[in-house]
Parts: C-alpha cells; structure tokens; sequence
C-alpha cells in the first residue's frame, strides 16, 4: 500500500518530500493530530510517534492535545478553515462524527476501510456513527462502556456463589442481596445510558429513521419492556427517582459500605477504593446480564473515532496516521495501556488479563451507540428521556410518559428548516 501511495504523491505533487526527486526532498511532511485530553498516556504518544516517524521517514507528528470542554466549537471552526494549516487527523466521541460530518467537512475514508482496515470486524458502536450510508468518515479507535461493578464480601455474606448471567438471576440476586440488610443495588432514576441498553436488549430504540425523518420510539411496545424491566430493577436499592448517577456521585455512595452493586465503567472502582480504602480486594465486576446467558445485555459504548478533515493539507499522510493508531498493534497497545476496549472483538484477548476490562469488552462486543444524527446533541441538552424516566419511577402511566417523551424526541431531531 505504501508504495502505491508514493506513487499517487509524486503525480499529484503533494508530499514532495517523499518522492525523493525535488529540492528539499529531505524535509518532512507535518502531519497535526488533535487528540483529547488523558484518552492516551504521554509515555504511549511519545512511543507512538517515535516508531510512526520511524517507519515514515517522509512524515513528522505535531500531537496537540484537546480539552474536552468546548471542543465541539473548536473542531466546527477547524473544519471550516481554508487555510490549509488546521489539524489532519483529529480524534471525536464516536457518537459526535454525525456532527460533524454534516455538511461535508469530513474525508470520505471507505476507500481504505473496506480496502485495509477490516471495517467488518470493528464494534458496531463506534463503526456506525461514523457512517453516512456508504460513507464512513470515523474510524473506531477504542471503546469504553458499562458493567457492574460489586462487593464480592456482600455477595458472599448473601449465599451468592457465582455472579448473574440473565436478567431474571439479576433480579432475585438482588432481591437476595437486600434482604441481608444491604442496598442490593443503587441505580439512580434518571440514568437513561442503562435503561437504553435495556430497550436494546428488548429489540426497541430511542428514536428512528423512516423515510429519511427521525421520530421518537419510547412509546414503542419493545422500548415499553425496557423501561418496565429498569423500574423494576431499580426499585431493588434506594436511588433517587429525580436525579441521575452523578447527583450524587455514585462512586461516594458505593464507598459508604452498605450498596452491594452499581452500573458504571469499570474506572470508578478506583475512585471507591480512594474514598474507601477498606474495599481494596473487595470489588468485582461482571457484564451487564443479557435476557438469557448465551450472551450479555446490550450496553451503550462510547469510545473516540479518529476522523481526516475535508481541509487537509494532505489526506494521504492523514490516511497512514489513522491507520497505524488504529491498527492492531497500536490498538492493542493503547487498550493495554488506557484499559480500553479495542477497537474490534478478535483484539479482546489483549485486555483478557483485567476483570473489569474483560467485562466491559463482552458487552461491547455488541454494544450500541445513540441515533447517528446531528440532532441527537439537541436532544441530550434538554433530555426527554430523563423526565420520563422520573415520572414513570414516579407512578405515572409509562404509555402515555412514552408518548409525550418520544413526541418530544421527535420534534428535537426534525432540523429547522
């Protein structure tokens, strides 16, 4: 592929430098990474670009890193720039590419998925938001998602031998675990990332696209069984109906002692223990349990997709950056080293080793993101799930909650025209 592609420089007259045939020939080309804020060690970047340039003697990376808060902003105005000295390769949440791919400020990279890259093999959570029917313009880099982390001493003390495999062994674990003057389970009312896989797992969505128009599908009899299956769960523990799991933080009310089991990534845990030193050792994790054991439940996966911008100054140099940073050994090497979930299953074996890691990647395996559309940002500013949520958890009737919700939902995604 590398010669073929020096080739195609040297017609087009970009990456002269490579072409060994021209004055300054010795120079290098520049090429500008964004990448985010603690998504990558500096000991891994600096390992990164010493064997990139190693092994590309035409290029040179500048890696810059981003904060996330007012990113969006900041990719928006660099993908909108003419003046050729903006990023070449930036890395985006996987579920933002729709965001910013709207408009064609993105570089079409099918070419070499489907050519180099076995875009087959990548989670579908991170694939399918970068992709705009046959266009994929995000290319998965690595994953993160939900599990449940759990005392292992309370499951003990509750006759628990083994950890639940289906949603129905959930469910009377719980329940058990509770009944030994614990809180089985904290699960805050408003955390619409899990009910989400729920309504996955049942076959429903959030919202979905018909005839070129999104519409909100909560009311939907399979969204309808997720949400009955959330409320039945979280009323096992003592979550707060009107709050989400950041008010407060359930890694503090995890560390209390008296909760048996939260939903997070597998992260938090060392948050707990800081606040809790005695649950050093004591903590395990499994997957989020599945309707039946021969898989686990659906889970939302977030994780970052790198994406070329249509401005570059050079999309070949761009296209080989993206293919070593997500190709298996430097994937593999960022899993390792992050703990994240590669980027596609056949890589799972290189996190195999850590509980929690292993967990997350059985259930990202076939994870899911939220609806591909530009819309979906206007929707999680002012969230119409979350008040359904509420009010179900409140007593209302969850058909006519759906509806308003999903009645709202729908107006969000339809654009001004």
């Amino acid at each position: 592929m590398r010669r073929r592609l020096l080739a195609l420089v040297c017609v087009t007259g970009s990456l002269l430098s490579a072409c060994g045939m021209l004055p300054g020939a010795h120079e290098r080309t520049t090429v500008t990474v964004w990448v985010m804020k603690d998504s990558a060690s500096k000991d891994f970047l600096r390992r990164f670009t010493e064997d990139f340039e190693r092994t590309h003697k035409d290029l040179r990376l500048d890696i810059r890193v981003q904060d996330w808060t007012g990113i969006v902003d900041k990719v928006r105005k660099a993908l909108k720039g003419d003046s050729g000295d903006g990023p070449d390769v930036i890395e985006v949440g996987n579920t933002q590419v729709p965001l910013y791919a709207d408009g064609g400020r993105l570089a079409d990279l099918t070419l070499e998925s489907m050519r180099d890259w076995d875009q087959d093999a990548w989670l579908p959570a991170l694939a399918e938001p970068g992709r705009d029917g046959n266009a994929q313009y995000g290319i998965p880099w690595y994953a993160a998602n939900r599990v449940v982390i759990y005392r292992k001493d309370l499951f003990e003390a509750a006759g628990l031998t083994r950890v639940p495999r289906t949603r129905a062994e959930w469910l009377a674990d719980t329940r058990q675990l509770n009944s030994h003057g614990n809180q089985g389970i904290y699960l805050a009312g408003q955390d619409w990332y899990t009910l989400s896989g729920f309504i996955w797992d049942e076959g429903g969505d959030l919202a979905q696209r018909k005839d070129y128009k999104w519409k909100g599908t909560l009311d939907a009899p399979a969204a309808l069984r997720g949400m009955d299956f959330y409320r039945r769960l979280q009323a096992l523990g003592a979550g707060p109906a009107g709050a989400d799991e950041e008010h407060p933080p359930q890694a503090g009310v995890f560390a209390g002692g008296k909760v048996a089991q939260i939903v997070a990534v597998p992260g938090l845990a060392r948050s707990i223990v800081r606040q809790n030193p005695g649950l050093q050792g004591k903590l395990g994790f499994f997957p989020v349990p599945g309707k039946s054991a021969a898989r686990p439940g659906t889970v939302f996966t977030g994780g970052s997709d790198l994406v070329v911008p249509g401005n570059t100054k050079d999309q070949f140099a761009a296209t080989a950056v993206v293919g070593a940073l997500t190709g298996a050994q430097w994937d593999t090497e960022l899993a390792r080293t992050m703990n994240y979930v590669p980027n596609k299953t056949a890589l799972a074996r290189a996190v195999a080793g850590e509980e929690g890691i292993a967990a997350m990647a059985a259930g990202a395996a076939h994870g899911r993101a939220t609806p591909s559309t530009p819309q979906w940002a206007d929707v999680e500013a002012d969230n119409p799930v979350k008040e359904y949520m509420t009010r179900v958890l409140d007593g209302a009737d969850p058909a006519a909650e759906a509806r308003r919700a999903s009645a709202r939902i729908t107006e969000q995604l339809t654009p001004d025209v």
